[in-house]
């Protein structure tokens, strides 16, 4: 670095133009006269003393009198500290103009437009570390790979973990162990696919597939616009996939996080006489109030045939659970219940009185 190029440094490190010049010329002398130290380094005689002065209280340089004022230096190990400091926090101001520019703070946007799939798959991470109910994840298999710690760590947390992985119609499925403590259930979809990432109902990571012409990613903290995804996600993701890895249980209690699915395996057993024990978490659909019961099943409703084959048919139309509590019937719906008093965001068949066939949970 040339002086010209030194001094200007130190000066946008906090120096003053006059403090600057004679700092650079200390370090060139070694110990100097004040005069000889003006005539060096260009600063005017009667305004020297006074910079010599200033540099000595900021640690830059030391002056004692020797006949005449004599100035050195100092130690440079606090400077270098102060100037190293300065680096680390400019480091930081321009990563931080990068995450701001890239990943915007969702705290007044409901949605943002993202132009990298790191920021992406970073808010998704971000999202999976602070998921309590559920996650439904599209994905590759290096993504999956990614987000491992943060998705066994809300498997473990009792979260509801979702997965359909997409991979390339050449590409060998990966073994069923792969998954393990990590998803409850993974699908697999040969095709390329975007990445998609669902979380408690109220956060959406969206990215497109690699393929795609436009490439830029959504991101979303709204229960309105993920309602949306998530119909994209079971629709196109999901129903028609194939299963290559569950932990569904064979035995009761059976979890369930989509009352479609709940409904599709009930309502048999109900139809045939058969008392059904449930319990319920979800929110109160008049006051968005926590709620939580338990009771017997009397009823289901389904508005589309759950005999029909048609795995489109089983997403879409009313699904509505029944149940009998100590304080009365309630109606129990799922993702943007409406008609219903309550709405699901776990249900768990706890008993029957009869042995029963479940465990497709979803």
């Amino acid at each position: 670095m040339d002086t010209e190029r030194f001094i200007s440094v130190l000066e946008e490190a906090g120096l003053s133009p006059y403090e600057a010049q004679v700092y650079a010329t200390l370090l060139e002398l070694g110990t100097a006269s004040a005069t000889e130290i003006a005539d060096e380094s260009g600063v005017p005689g009667p305004r020297i003393y006074d910079v010599l002065r200033s540099l000595a209280d900021r640690g830059y340089a030391e002056t004692y009198e020797q006949d005449t004022l004599q100035a050195r230096a100092h130690d440079p190990e606090a400077v270098l500290a102060d100037l190293r400091d300065r680096a680390d926090q400019f480091e930081a101001a321009a990563e931080e103009i990068e995450t701001r520019w890239e990943q915007p703070e969702l705290k007044h946007n409901k949605v943002s437009i993202v132009k990298r799939f790191e920021t992406v798959l970073d808010r998704t991470r971000q999202f999976i570390e602070d998921a309590t109910h559920q996650i439904h994840l599209s994905a590759s298999l290096d993504d999956i790979t990614a987000l491992r710690p943060a998705l066994r760590a809300a498997h473990d947390r009792g979260v509801a973990v979702h997965l359909s992985l997409h991979t390339a119609d050449s590409e060998a499925l990966p073994a069923a162990d792969t998954f393990e403590g990590i998803a409850r259930e993974v699908r697999a979809r040969r095709l390329p696919s975007p990445f998609v990432a669902l979380v408690d109902r109220q956060q959406t990571c969206f990215f497109h597939h690699p393929d795609a012409v436009d490439q830029y990613g959504i991101l979303v903290d709204d229960r309105t616009h993920s309602y949306v995804f998530h119909w994209y996600f079971l629709a196109s993701l999901w129903e028609h996939c194939e299963t290559i890895y569950s932990e569904r249980p064979t035995d009761l209690p059976i979890e369930y996080v989509d009352i479609r699915r709940l409904v599709a395996d009930i309502a048999p057993v109900v139809d045939d006489g058969v008392t059904v024990a449930v319990s319920i978490e979800g929110n109160d659909t008049d006051t968005g109030e926590p709620v939580s019961c338990t009771g017997t099943v009397t009823d289901t409703e389904y508005a589309t045939s759950i005999d029909t084959g048609d795995s489109h048919s089983q997403v879409a139309g009313q699904a509505t659970l029944y149940v009998e509590t100590d304080d009365g019937e309630v109606s129990v719906g799922g993702w943007g219940a409406i008609i219903e008093d309550i709405e699901a965001t776990r249900i768990v068949v706890e008993d029957a009185d009869a042995p029963v066939d479940l465990g497709r949970s979803i």
